[in-house]
């Protein structure tokens, strides 16, 4: 039997082009998740991590029980016999919902019999001559066949590194990830991201994140019209965090109380001139019940001059 190569994608947009551009062979799994949002399990294919899943995906982003089976769990099941593969090549990009995904992959894997594949990365990010990180689907095709070409295998040191930071992900104490971030490893973009997250959690001295912060910085910067173009703004600037529209329509609605909407432009409105000048702390008004993984958002407060959490 010939064996074939197995490629976990990043989405549909990556898959069908690498199918239609003939740049690749061999079968796809399709990596449907969000990880970096709700709560998460270290064995993503448990009945208890699915069904924690299912109610988070549905309560917050309307996605079915059986969209969720049909687009996810069911490509999980390609794993179940890896006998007819004889490399594993994961395409994912350089930001922080990609990252989380990859290494939860990447810990599903070494659950499954793997000793004898070699597992690859192709990862975008940094282009020379570009001036901004580039996903993989805003690759030409030559890029995207060197990418290929110069595709990095990961050795167990890799793979072990990767399975270690998704179980911390996945427990209640996100300060254990700050200790990772200076480990070297061939993920070119994992430290970086493993910072984006923890200063995802609320400023002790607003409340707001990092990423909140930002956009309000954004309406006070730009000549912004309304919350359509904001939202291209975030979309655009907004770092390592990788985020889709569905996600950064959910962190916008959390800051409609520090805008106020002009004839002619966003402005802030005085409690978003007082949160971006650090002049109150609104944490009162923003806590919630959301996970990062194993861990509430609201549980833990981030310090920006250590760069640690503190719990409450």
């Amino acid at each position: 039997m010939e064996r074939k190569t197995l490629h976990i994608t990043n989405g549909d947009s990556l898959t069908d082009r690498l199918i239609t551009s003939d740049l690749v062979y061999g079968e796809f799994l399709v990596w449907r998740e969000m990880l970096c949002e709700g709560p998460t399990e270290i064995k993503i294919e448990s009945d208890s991590a699915i069904a924690k899943r299912m109610v988070f995906l549905k309560k917050y982003y309307r996605i079915s029980n059986q969209d969720y089976q049909e687009k996810f769990i069911s490509e999980l099941k390609k794993l179940e016999d890896l006998t007819p593969y004889n490399q594993i090549i994961l395409w994912f990009e350089y930001d922080l919902f990609c990252h989380i995904n990859l290494i939860a992959a990447i810990s599903l894997l070494l659950r499954k019999n793997t000793d004898n594949i070699p597992i690859y990365l192709v990862c975008s990010g940094r282009i020379e001559h570009q001036n901004k990180y580039l996903g993989l689907c805003e690759l030409s095709d030559p890029q995207l066949k060197e990418h290929l070409e110069e595709k990095i295998l990961l050795d167990i040191d890799d793979l072990e590194l990767a399975s270690h930071v998704w179980t911390l992900y996945c427990e209640s104490n996100p300060n254990k990830i700050a200790g990772q971030i200076k480990k070297q490893s061939s993920f070119d973009y994992l430290s970086i991201c493993l910072r984006a997250h923890l200063q995802r959690f609320p400023n002790m001295l607003t409340g707001l994140n990092i990423l909140e912060h930002n956009i309000l910085e954004m309406v006070n910067t730009y000549q912004i019209k309304n919350i359509k173009q904001l939202m291209g703004y975030a979309l655009e600037y907004q770092g390592f965090y990788g985020y889709g529209d569905m996600q950064m329509k959910r962190v916008l609605a959390r800051l409609f109380q520090f805008l106020d909407q002009t004839k002619d432009r966003l402005i802030l409105s005085e409690r978003g001139q007082l949160a971006l000048q650090h002049k109150k702390n609104f944490y009162n008004t923003q806590a919630l019940d959301w996970y990062y993984g194993g861990v509430k958002k609201y549980d833990y407060l981030y310090n920006d001059e250590t760069h640690n959490l503190l719990k409450l």
